[in-house]
């Protein structure tokens, strides 16, 4: 087992020679005379051995699988705690055992103001105070109050409720109180368009919906008359009691209202329905990556395998531990993570990406981003916000003075050979790696990555400068986000490790693409994932259930991905390719366009990257968000000048990043044919609010081919 597959950094060629001779001879003394001790006292021979251990083993003899983890190999997990077989009793459970402990975190607002840009753009920055706790009874006194005052106001149990909402406590608080009164939730991305919206709460039939003021205001009040079922509508942050200019028939309340409503006595003391353990939860819809999103039914029971599994994977879990939520509620990889937590008495500190770090876009200048403040033990991030952290980083090392420079180089390839080997490195973490380290908080201990492969050099870098494992993880809303997650003593790179104990894993093959189970030496094919966390299938959907999920002669449900993979013979999982991204082109080529865009993302001077192909062309072309800052650097070295648009318009620059990108490629090893051969450099980022993307920065293919149709159309020579 390779541990590290990430070539070393290299040094730049501008220090004095005799000093960096002196510091490697420094570095090598002091590995020599602390190899011993450290040996011994720092476990590295049973990290070592864990790593390198089997994880997972085929069930039978079957070429494919499935594969269990070796701590479920006589059966799949399923639930949390004795007992508590639906979510309302998991949190009751937690309620009762960490009563006091603190549950949900807002931070203070303690002033807003405007901040005129040079370019006048006017951005809205923020000052914000200390956290404000609710304890896990206060939480669920909450919870429980506005669940009462839901039915107050008509909703029904069975009955589905909608929540159009940004990540914040509310979200939660609502989401128990639909747990515990057995109302179905439907989650929608807060960056959803009009359309896609309307299309979720028409579908669902919603009456009575959960949103915010601002959101309310600037997407629901337009699309209101296209949801004639709608009725009540419950904003979670503003006081207000009267509204103007919304359609009649519609009621607009306040949370603290429903939740007064509720607290009535008459209310409070009626019975509730409560849930079944196969009974809906949730109807997630996804964010639509290939077309219009679609309602993932999930049962209480679902999402209790899928946590359970999860939190196997979270050496020492509870209540010391501190989480920060920030990525969309709506995305199952949030939602499991924060129910995860909830149902081991961790506390949940509110943020945003606007307010996530000092540096943040909304935090004014001086002070604290909510990372300092809350300083997490817990994180959850999608590949794109660690490449962005990893190339900020990065260009900060390029402008250090060259003894700086060197000083991180050093350590930081003597750290990623110090971990390749089990060893922890505390005099680098505190002298080198603080600073960088301080940007999560300092405290950071398990960082869980999902939603979309992460590239091996930025997932080293995490280990290395952040001092904390990347548990790389791979799941879909249709498995409860759960599949599998890498063990935090697993440093290799590249994988997203063995299946979960509420979950098994086999591979079909896949001729079409060349993927066999037979093939030597890791069986390969398309990933079929099977559990109690495979949930019920698509709300009013038959014809793609059918095509996704079947039951196997066991009863056992299975989902089957799209996604293509090989298993390694320590029952660990690699990704390599996936149906919808590979295209043959004209003369019998197969180009995985992922593959392409992962390698491709590691450039410095590319922020994001869509790879396409036309499979009656020869050739690869590519639309490409350039780093502005490297991109103008790169202008001003060829003295080609005028706006960021009119750079990112220059035929000249598209040569220029072609240029780069091939020899990056090259380097990479991609074939040639899989090299892009045109491109067009945009100067708008993709952003969800921009609909290229979706909330966990997964490209829309289907959008970006509609946006760039005319610049298709050009690089393949039609214009």
């Amino acid at each position: 087992l390779k541990f590290s597959s990430v070539p070393k950094m290299k040094l730049k060629e501008d220090i004095n020679p005799l000093l960096l001779q002196v510091l490697r001879s420094i570095i090598w003394v002091y590995s020599v005379i602390t190899f011993l001790p450290w040996y011994l006292l720092s476990g590295a021979s049973q990290n070592l051995e864990r790593a390198k251990r089997v994880k997972a083993r085929p069930v039978n003899n079957q070429p494919g699988g499935p594969y269990r983890s070796v701590n479920s190999m006589s059966c799949l997990a399923s639930s949390l705690y004795p007992g508590c077989d639906t979510l309302d009793k998991v949190f009751e459970y937690a309620k009762n055992k960490f009563s006091t402990n603190h549950c949900l975190g807002t931070r203070e607002l303690l002033s807003e103001e405007d901040e005129v840009q040079p370019n006048g753009k006017v951005f809205k920055k923020v000052i914000l105070g200390e956290y404000r706790w609710l304890s896990y009874k206060e939480t669920h006194l909450a919870a429980a109050r506005f669940g009462s005052g839901l039915a107050a106001l008509g909703q029904k149990p069975k009955s589905t409720i909608a929540i159009f909402c940004e990540t914040r406590a509310e979200w939660l608080i609502t989401a128990q109180a639909c747990f515990m009164y057995n109302f179905p939730l439907v989650t929608l991305y807060a960056t959803l368009g009009g359309p896609a919206i309307v299309h979720g709460l028409n579908e669902t039939e919603v009456t009575h919906i959960i949103t915010s003021k601002d959101l309310l205001q600037s997407r629901l009040k337009a699309i209101l008359l296209e949801v004639p079922r709608l009725q009540h509508i419950i904003i979670v942050d503003d006081k207000s009691s009267t509204w103007i200019d919304y359609p009649r028939g519609i009621t607009i309340h306040n949370m603290a209202e429903v939740q007064a409503l509720g607290s009535k006595e008459e209310n409070m003391s009626k019975p509730r329905c409560q849930p079944a353990p196969s009974d809906i939860a949730v109807i997630m819809y996804t964010s639509g990556s290939t077309g219009i999103p679609k309602g993932v039914m999930i049962s209480h029971s679902n999402l209790i395998a899928g946590i359970t599994g999860m939190a196997e994977r979270i050496p020492d879990l509870g209540e010391n531990d501190t989480y920060i939520g920030y990525l969309p509620l709506a995305h199952v990889l949030e939602l499991s993570a924060e129910l995860v937590c909830v149902s081991h008495g961790c506390r949940i500190g509110y943020s945003s990406p606007q307010t996530l770090a000092d540096q943040s876009t909304k935090i004014k200048k001086g002070s604290k981003g909510d990372t300092s403040v809350l300083k997490p033990t817990l994180m959850a991030a999608v590949p794109e916000i660690m490449d962005r952290i990893y190339k900020n980083v990065m260009r900060k090392v390029e402008e250090m003075n060259s003894v700086q420079r060197t000083l991180f180089v050093l350590a930081y390839n003597y750290k990623m050979e110090q971990i390749s080997k089990g060893y922890s490195t505390p005099l680098c973490d505190s002298f080198v790696f603080r600073k960088v380290r301080s940007l999560l908080g300092g405290r950071t201990r398990v960082l869980l990555s999902g939603g979309a492969p992460l590239s091996a050099a930025t997932q080293r870098f995490m280990n290395i400068c952040f001092c904390c494992p990347v548990g790389q993880g791979y799941g879909l809303t249709e498995t409860c986000g759960a599949g599998t997650i890498s063990e935090m003593w697993d440093y290799s790179t590249g994988r997203v490790g063995a299946p979960l104990v509420c979950s098994e894993i086999k591979l079909k093959s896949w001729e079409e693409g060349g993927y066999y189970c037979t093939d030597k030496p890791n069986p390969r094919g398309e990933i079929l994932v099977g559990g109690p966390n495979v949930t019920m299938g698509y709300y009013k959907n038959e014809a793609k259930n059918k095509d996704d999920f079947f039951v196997d002669e066991k009863g056992q449900r299975w989902f089957c991905t799209g996604d293509i993979g090989e298993f390694h013979p320590d029952g660990c999982l690699k990704i390599i390719d996936r149906k919808k991204d590979l295209v043959k082109l004209q003369a019998g080529e197969y180009v995985s366009l992922g593959k392409v865009e992962a390698v491709l993302k590691n450039c410095p001077l590319i922020d994001n990257i869509c790879a396409y192909a036309n499979s009656d062309q020869s050739y690869v072309i590519g639309f490409v968000v350039p780093n502005q800052k490297q991109l103008m650097a790169l202008a001003e070295h060829k003295k080609v000048g005028g706006t960021w648009e009119e750079i990112c318009n220059n035929s000249e620059m598209e040569k220029e990043v072609l240029r780069v990108m091939a020899e990056a490629a090259s380097g990479a090893k991609l074939e040639k044919f899989e090299i892009p051969m045109k491109i067009r450099l945009s100067a708008e980022p993709w952003t969800p609010e921009t609909g290229l993307v979706t909330d966990a920065f997964k490209l829309k293919r289907k959008e970006l081919k509609t946006h760039y149709q005319d610049d298709i159309e050009r690089m393949y020579g039609g214009k």
